[in-house]
């Protein structure tokens, strides 16, 4: 189960093609990130032919393992939806097996990510692609397990002129003692090798938005001028403008009707214009963020009848989206988001899309073929976003889909933050942020914690900081869960009483100078099993971070040299770890909790933050880690409650604490 059992995809199996072959060229590459379990596979076409040749499959992933052991692989993944998020499926693994999503977004309705857990350890899989991808698992040679992928062939075909390549995406495997061990390896070679550097981003600034609480029939300039009033005192630094703020100047605009006319202000909402609302902002000593559906075309849009040659279209009839496939909708795409920085002042972009594109554009006419409309969309956004970072290096690229609807590796590489769900009530939040950390870096995992939403019929969320019952310990319970990763908040603060603002106030600090120096490079290890929706699942959740001793840098991974090997990736131990507990409704009144990755031999100051009720370690508490490894605490805390934990290595005498 290690990552010499990749192949480089070849001719026949993993790549296929609709006719004749004669001069096709496959490569199949593989990277291995030095030091670590983690790998990427991926393929190169090229037609070194005299014909046009058609492609209609192109696998990146070719991965053999062993024969199982007498009770077989386990494989795990996720399944997805609105508000429906990494919900977790264990299933013994029994070939064929098939796992894929047709929906146009990479987690639509199943998360481009696996895992197999055999004798030996995990293996986890996760496709960095945001349309369609595919998973098989097959009987392979003595028997073992075979696993291919990568881009899904359904609806895929590619037509190669002579001269003319094509890349498939990534697919990238990592391989550990167990599912912590591998998401570790995962996250850390993110952070150091794959993510996108943004001096903003990576400071973890506190987010406050606007949607849930007013959405856009009830936003305006006087309103986000009184929530960014109170943002300032409350120790926010970006305040974010959501849907709404464009398309006619009628109060009865809905934003649905007029993604597109970004080039509209909605002067009946905004007489100011979005400059001074971004002024006043940065007035405050923050910064300002705007919400933009780049590539949706809603269908009351005046860009449809302006520039006809953009629209998606499958079989003659719209798909609701501008297709990135043509270069001139690249360039529209492009100038507009520039305009965003460069006329409103936005210092943050929320990206959004909420269609599926399902197999995507047919046209033959902007600038792809009818069997790949949806692979060069995708290939398009890339190219975008990365000349985005490169002419506006400053600006946050926040990547959010329906919520948590294209979560894949692909777009990580290409955005500074993943919005992981729209709803976000306490169970359903630490469901994600587990889930979301078996991929991402927490730092890359931005959560709002529990939303106050303008009127819901969802019945959870229904949060209401005036609430009489809402009691200190409950409050520390709902914003610690959003301190797991990125920070954000959706709430009416002008209307939140003060006694609740006092205590947001501690709780940023907390989080500014206690929590988010551990979240921006910190490891983190799951302690628990996955909390679930609805009652189910773990109703403990416990999150440990260990700040990694510093890496070998990043490496120049642009190459595509066949068994590339890049330098850098996790450290190996630190002095300092953090944890954050939660008991959820329902949980037993008490649990042991145990820490990982300390060492033995070293002891440890406990600095212990909780409800004062808490069966909490004594502040000045020092324990061995051996003695930590082995008997960890027997934790109690009150339903909702949450406590903070500090582990500092002692230094022995004559040592520098690290």
């Amino acid at each position: 189960m290690s990552p010499s059992t990749l192949t480089p995809v070849t001719l026949g199996e993993g790549v296929r093609t609709d006719g004749p072959s004669e001069g096709l060229q496959v490569r199949g590459h593989m990277l291995q990130h030095e030091g670590t379990g983690v790998t990427e596979a991926w393929v190169e076409v090229t037609n070194g032919g005299d014909r046009d040749v058609v492609v209609d499959r192109l696998d990146s992933l070719t991965l053999d393992l062993p024969a199982p052991p007498a009770d077989g692989y386990e494989l795990s993944y996720y399944t997805s939806g609105w508000g429906q998020e990494f919900g977790p499926v264990e299933e013994p693994l029994r070939t064929p097996r098939v796992l894929e999503s047709l929906a146009g977004r990479s987690s639509a309705t199943t998360h481009p990510w696996c895992a197999l857990r055999g004798p030996d350890g995990v293996v986890v899989v996760s496709v960095a692609w945001s349309g369609n991808w595919v998973l098989r698992f097959a009987e392979g040679a003595d028997g073992g397990v075979r696993v291919t992928g990568g881009l899904h062939d359904t609806g895929f075909a590619k037509t190669l002129a002579p001269g003319q390549s094509v890349r498939g995406p990534r697919v990238v495997v990592a391989t550990g003692a167990d599912l912590n061990d591998a998401s570790v390896q995962l996250a850390e070679v993110g952070r150091v090798q794959w993510y996108p550097r943004n001096e903003f981003a990576e400071s973890l600034p506190l987010e406050w938005n606007h949607w849930w609480s007013y959405e856009d029939h009830s936003i305006d300039e006087d309103v986000f001028r009184a929530n960014a009033d109170v943002a300032a005192e409350l120790g926010f630094d970006i305040c974010t403008l959501d849907a709404g703020w464009f398309g006619p100047s009628d109060p009865e605009t809905h934003w649905e009707d007029y993604r597109g006319d970004w080039h509209l202000v909605n002067a009946r909402r905004f007489p100011s214009g979005l400059r001074a609302l971004a002024d006043h902002v940065h007035g405050k000593g923050m910064r300002f963020g705007l919400w933009c559906e780049i590539e949706a075309l809603g269908p009351k849009a005046a860009l449809a009848q302006e520039r006809p040659e953009l629209v998606a279209r499958r079989e003659g009839e719209p798909l609701g989206y501008v297709c990135f496939g043509s270069p001139a909708a690249q360039d529209w795409a492009y100038d507009t988001l520039t305009r965003l920085v460069a006329e409103h002042g936005a210092d943050w972009i929320k990206l959004d899309f909420n269609l599926d594109p399902g197999l995507g554009c047919d046209r033959t006419d902007h600038g792809h073929g009818a069997g790949d409309g949806l692979f060069e969309h995708y290939t398009g956004y890339y190219a975008v976003l990365e000349r985005m970072r490169a002419e506006h290096p400053e600006v946050v690229l926040e990547n959010c889909s329906s919520g948590g609807l294209r979560v894949d590796l692909g777009l990580a590489r290409q955005t500074h933050l993943t919005f992981l769900s729209d709803p976000d009530w306490p169970e359903h939040g630490l469901q994600l942020l587990w889930g979301g950390s078996t991929m991402l870096h927490p730092s890359r995992m931005l959560h709002w914690g529990w939303s106050q939403w303008w009127k819901s019929d969802h019945p959870h969320q229904n949060f209401d900081p005036a609430a009489p019952e809402l009691t200190g310990d409950r409050l520390d319970y709902y914003r610690r869960i959003a301190m797991v990763g990125a920070y954000g908040l959706s709430w009416k603060l002008p209307e939140t009483p003060e006694h609740v603002r006092e205590r947001l106030r501690a709780l940023h600090e907390e989080y500014r100078r206690t929590v988010a120096p551990f979240v921006a490079e910190g490891e983190l290890r799951r302690l628990t099993g996955q909390p679930q929706r609805f009652g189910g699942g773990q109703r403990w959740a416990g999150f440990q971070y260990t700040l990694p001793a510093p890496a070998t840098g990043p490496a120049d991974v642009t190459g595509d040299l066949t068994g590339e090997v890049a330098a850098g990736g996790p450290g190996a131990g630190s002095d300092d770890h953090l944890l954050l507990l939660f008991r959820l409704s329902g949980g037993e009144p008490t649990r042991t909790i145990r820490p990982l990755a300390l060492d033995p031999e070293a002891e440890y100051a406990v600095e212990w933050t909780g409800p004062v009720d808490s069966d909490a370690p004594d502040s000045s508490d020092r324990r061995t880690g051996a003695d930590l490894l082995a008997s960890g605490w027997t934790v109690s805390l009150p339903e909702e409650g949450s406590a903070v934990v500090v582990l500092r290595r002692v230094p022995a005498e004559g040592e520098e604490h690290r």
